[in-house]
């Protein structure tokens, strides 16, 4: 039997979530299993004195959907944090912040409570990690499939997790990030606003996917030479991400080609980069 892993709890808002956020998650998350206690939108106004720029729903799907988050609870009320962690956190065995986030306050709540005060510094959080041992021409899992996906990610959002969330029903699902200077070539300057390791790390961060890389090819087929190698059954895009060019390319190599509506998951408004990005 496997041993429990041990909770750590971790308290926000979680607006607007980040690379450095999802950082900190994962850091956690090598201490033990990651709760959340995610601030509602009255508390997260309360505590940060101004309104959420995401509702809860969707910053509580986003987090939910990062692979280092064990549980996430939504906490409707703000008091001092160490209260909130008392309170809503029991059987927890750490609670872990972020360096300019430790207190001395918090510091002696732990210590009466019998907690670990985890504080992540800020040299931990550097880095883009990547998962370990190269993409190799490995078998499939019997009795499933191999799925592809490719395209910038340059401001990962709900919409795009929702798109792996549905084509990982279908197959085991390898993402393709555009490189930086293939992004520049096919959307111009001032693209991409994230860099290639940065944007690769963020789309491996969530659940549904099962491994990121970066496209070693050139122009909208940049992931070809990526594709020989993983041998995917299906070839998945959405409506804008739809091109003769994928579509021939499927047909001649007897790879299943499919095109998804972008919807957002229900109760949830329809995202797009270029609406982050302001161009």
């Amino acid at each position: 039997m496997p041993t429990e892993r041990p909770k750590v709890v971790v308290l926000g808002s979680f607006d607007d979530l980040r690379s450095p956020d999802v950082r900190f998650l994962q850091e956690a998350a090598r201490r033990g299993a990651v709760e959340v206690l995610l601030l509602s939108d009255r508390a997260a106004d309360f505590s940060a004195d101004r309104p959420p720029a995401f509702q809860v729903e969707e910053r509580q799907y986003l987090v939910e959907a990062i692979r280092y988050v064990s549980d996430v609870r939504v906490i409707d009320e703000f008091k001092d944090p160490a209260s909130i962690v008392a309170r809503c956190a029991p059987g927890a065995k750490a609670w872990a912040v972020r360096e300019a986030e430790a207190s001395p306050t918090a510091h002696s709540f732990c210590q009466s409570a019998g907690l670990e005060y985890l504080v992540i510094r800020d040299e931990e959080l550097e880095g883009f990690p990547t998962m370990t041992g190269p993409v190799q021409q490995e078998q499939p899992v019997e009795g499933r499939k191999k799925a592809i996906v490719t395209g910038c990610y340059d401001w990962l959002h709900s919409g795009h997790v929702r798109f792996f969330e549905e084509v990982s029903e279908l197959a085991d699902l390898y993402v393709t990030v555009g490189s930086d200077r293939n992004i520049e070539h096919l959307k111009g300057e001032g693209h991409p606003l994230f860099p290639e390791e940065e944007r690769r790390y963020m789309v491996g961060s969530i659940r549904y996917v099962k491994r990121a890389l970066v496209a070693s090819g050139w122009g909208w087929l940049d992931a070809e030479p990526d594709i020989e190698v993983i041998r995917p059954d299906i070839y998945a895009v959405n409506e804008d991400g739809d091109r003769p060019e994928k579509r021939e390319f499927c047909e001649s190599h007897g790879i299943e080609y499919r095109v998804l509506r972008r919807l957002p998951r229900p109760g949830l408004p329809a995202r797009q980069s270029t609406d982050f990005r302001g161009f």
